[in-house]
Order: C-alpha cells, then structure tokens, then sequence
C-alpha cells in the first residue's frame, strides 16, 4: 500500500470546525485514503456512498431534523461522490451549522456541480484539496528511488493510478477501463454533452497534442462543431479532471504569444490509452512530449500535495522562441526547460531572460528530474 502525502494534510485538518472537500478524479484512491484515516482515527464514522440511489435520495433537501436521525451519534460523516446529490451545499452546510462536534467530509469526482454548489453556501467553511494519481514522491517513498528509477519507462507509458500500480500485467486492460466512460461518467450524465461521441473525438485531438499549443478553432473545423462547444467541452474535461490546459505568460513583450493554450493529461497513461499507443519509449516518436507531460503534470502533484502555490505558464513568442514550462511565486519566475535525452542542447530566449529577469533557468532531464519532482 502506498501511503498518500495528502493524508497527513488531511489529518491535520480534521475537527477544525471546516467541512473538508476531497476532489479528484474517480479511482484516483479518495475512497482509500479517508477509509485508511478512519481506521486510524478509530471514531464512529458514517460512511455515505452518494453512488446509490438511496442515498441521493435521503440527503436531497433534507432537513436538520431528518439529518440528526440519520446522522446519529457518528463523529466522522464522509459522503463519497457528492456531486450526485441535488442541492449538496444546502446539505453540508446544514450539517456543518446544527452538528459541530461532526467532522464533515465530501468527496467528488467532478466540480461540475460539486464545487458550483458548496462555494456559496460553505463560503469560509471548508477547506478544499485536490487528490491526484500516485505521486512521483509518493512512489519513491513507498519503495525506494533506484526501483522508481528502473519503473521510469512504465511510469511514462501506462501512468499512476493506483489500479495500474497494484495490477502489474494488466496495465492495458486496467487503463482501457479507466480510460473509457467510467473517467467521465459524470459528464456523460451532465446536461451540457449532448453528443458524447464528440466528447470522445476531442480527447483524441487533444492526446495527439500534449506539449503543442492547441487552437479552438483548428478543433473546431477537425470535429466539425462551433468553437463555443469545443471550448464547452474542453472545460468540462477539466472540471472531471482529466485534462488540465497551461496558459502564456505575456506581459512585457510585443511579440508574444498571449492567446493560445496548451492542453496536458493528468496521466500519461489515460493519454496512452486514449490513442491506443504503449509501444515502447525507444520506439516511440512522442517521447518528448510524453516526458514533458509526465513532468508537469507531477510537478502539479507535488506542489499541490506540499502545499506549494505557484502561478504556471508556458511563454512563447512570434520567432518561435519558447520556454517548456514556468513557475512565478512571490514575483519570482523559474523557468525550465524538458529535454529526455541528457545530451540534448537547450538555450533559453534572450530575449525572455532580459524581459523577465527569472530567478532560476533549469534543463530538466532523465538525470536531474527527481530533484525537480521532490524540492525546489
């Protein structure tokens, strides 16, 4: 078992009179994780799965009388996939106000309704984390870093999920799984997708596209719908937490790039699966853009997982010059440069160091990059 460096945060969060709301996407191990703090915890815990129709039913426009009922003398109430219940912010601030000696705890797969629901009415009462796969970090301390080392290549092909992890030999067959409608079962359910077929399509345009800017209207014309449902839908595929985009950074420069994005996969297996390609790394002629989707996506891990609160961006400009990634906190950038071959030559922009005088120019590659997945 792998233990979560989310949990200890957790942990020191709980009866602190705040609801704590767990996102993430599903089977990223939200369910284990607070199954594991309860055994250790070892208070009387209600634990409400919102996946059963029952249970939608008992906690929709519930009153505190019939809550008190339900509720009985438990110390911990964990309602697991949230987003399913109508009017959930009413619920969980209901129980937050009238049940104080309760640690309340919501989890969900999807802010699609989740987070719109409980901003307003848990204004001040909450405390939010996102849960991601299995960290860089996370794999290194559940072993150690020589065989993190040797699982590198897997690690780019087939992912972190935990199923994937726990089911060495059948990584395929386990990501084809996740990868399928069970990663969005909740937008499938959303009023929004009325053409799930394009849903499935886009992903495919935008796995083929990790590491290059993605313009809306090229999906547009490609898929053959408007660009307003292309932007739609790319929102709502970060909303479920299967995508995450990375804006530019412009602001001193005139010949920046200021409005195109760039589009990464929380894993680099669901990407994999998506476009049905594991061949091997030595085979592969995406490895630089798998190794730079890899990076981000664990820095993003790591610095959520710390605690660490950092602006992020990419940076190009009209002469194609252009930076991999960039971090600013405190007004200070870092910039980094990913390159999977340790030979490979790499400079950084003159004329973005002179712009924004960054604190920091890394080359990040196969030799120093557990470095920039665990410190600074």
């Amino acid at each position: 078992m792998i233990n979560r460096k989310l949990s200890q945060v957790i942990e020191e969060k709980m009866f602190g009179q705040k609801t704590i709301l767990l996102l993430g996407a599903r089977q990223v191990g939200k369910t284990t994780l607070l199954k594991k703090l309860q055994e250790k915890l070892n208070l009387p815990t209600l634990f409400l799965n919102a996946d059963l129709p029952v249970v939608r039913e008992r906690l929709s426009n519930v009153g505190a009388e019939d809550l008190k009922s339900l509720l009985g003398e438990n110390k911990i109430v964990i309602i697991d996939e949230a987003q399913r219940i109508k009017n959930i912010g009413i619920t969980l601030k209901i129980i937050h106000e009238n049940f104080p000696e309760i640690q309340l705890i919501a989890t969900g797969s999807s802010a699609l309704e989740l987070s719109n629901q409980i901003n307003e009415p848990l204004t001040g009462r909450k405390w939010e984390f996102q849960m991601f796969p299995i960290s860089w970090a996370e794999l290194v301390n559940s072993s150690n870093l020589f065989e993190a080392f040797d699982q590198l290549e897997s690690r780019l092909l087939f992912g972190m999920y935990p199923a994937v992890l726990n089911n060495a030999g059948s990584e395929r067959e386990t990501l084809y799984e996740l990868s399928g409608s069970y990663l969005y079962k909740d937008l499938l359910s959303y009023q929004g997708i009325r053409k799930p077929q394009i849903l499935e399509k886009l992903l495919t345009a935008l796995a083929f596209q990790i590491g290059s800017e993605v313009s809306y209207n090229e999906l547009s014309r490609t898929l053959e719908i408007d660009k307003a449902t292309v932007e739609n839908y790319i929102s709502l595929l970060e909303k479920a937490f299967v995508i995450f985009r990375l804006n530019p950074l412009s602001r001193n420069l005139r010949n920046e790039i200021n409005t195109s994005r760039k589009i990464y996969f929380y894993d680099n297996g669901i990407r994999n699966a998506i476009i049905d390609n594991f061949s091997p790394v030595a085979l592969r002629t995406d490895i630089g853009a798998l190794w730079e989707n890899f990076l981000i996506s664990e820095r993003m891990k790591r610095n959520q997982n710390e605690r660490i609160f950092v602006k992020k961006y990419f940076w190009r400009n009209h002469a194609q010059q252009e930076i991999d990634y960039i971090e600013e906190k405190d007004g200070q950038i870092n910039a980094y440069e990913f390159k999977w071959n340790p030979k490979a030559k790499a400079k950084f922009s003159n004329a973005f160091v002179e712009a924004y005088k960054p604190a920091n120019l890394k080359i990040i590659s196969t030799e120093n990059f557990n470095d920039f997945l665990q410190n600074a």
